[in-house]
């Protein structure tokens, strides 16, 4: 390391020289890390969501399973209802 040094520059500028280049090389390793981690985390996400969305989607399913289900037991209910007015209705109309 001390072979390269340049004894025309100060040493203030060889000292900057040196800790750009560390700099430079510490930023590239940090980059190349986080490539890393992401293609890491990206393999992962895949393995894990198939998964999920089979889940998102039965949880979906069912909610609109059960919305239809309200849906129809409410109109059922309803038609009854009327039913039982319109009898009733017909029912004292006989009494009389």
């Amino acid at each position: 390391m001390g072979d390269d040094m340049d004894d025309d520059k100060p040493i203030t500028d060889q000292a900057m020289e040196t800790m750009t280049t560390a700099v430079e090389a510490t930023k590239d390793a940090a980059v190349t890390a986080v490539k890393q981690v992401k293609k890491a985390a990206k393999k992962v996400a895949k393995k894990v969501a198939p998964k999920k969305t089979a889940k998102k989607k039965a949880k979906k399913a069912a909610k609109k399973t059960t919305k239809k289900a309200g849906k129809k037991s409410s109109k059922k209910a309803a038609k009854k209802a009327a039913k039982k007015a319109t009898k009733s209705k017909k029912a004292k109309k006989a009494k009389r």
